[in-house]
């Protein structure tokens, strides 16, 4: 298993290494989630120790989508890459945005009560209402 996972936006503006163990995949179907990235996105995560930016940090962008997390894109072609909570150790990173292979599964899905009405989930793998 790599310990090291680089990954980065769609121009390379921004590039990035994040340290495993990473967190399995879960796809999130929140509202939030899906207008930011046209549909329910895989997330892994990693302890913000961890995570380094390697190229591009002024080309990250941080949108405050509440009260209490950030959303980090690139602000050259506008890939949405990060969800970070304000109280949390880790950072969650877009699954699309790392560089394969990666080896990892997705292992569930979250805030199913708000999925769109065009979404149907037959993986057969562990649904949360809510976070998981």
């Amino acid at each position: 298993m790599n310990d090291i996972f680089p990954g980065g936006c769609l121009c390379g503006a921004v590039r990035y290494e994040a340290g495993g163990p990473l967190r399995s995949l879960v796809v999130c179907h929140c509202g939030q989630c899906r207008k930011w990235h046209g549909a329910a996105p895989s997330y892994t995560a990693t302890d913000r120790t961890r995570f380094k930016l390697t190229k591009g940090e002024a080309d990250v962008g941080w949108y405050a989508s509440s009260d209490s997390a950030k959303r980090g894109f690139c602000r050259k072609c506008g890939s949405s890459m990060f969800w970070r909570g304000d109280d949390r150790p880790t950072i969650s990173i877009a699954a699309g945005t790392l560089d394969g292979p990666t080896g990892l599964q997705t292992t569930g899905h979250i805030y199913v009560a708000d999925k769109a009405d065009y979404e149907a989930i037959g993986d057969g793998l562990p649904q949360h209402a809510r976070s998981g």
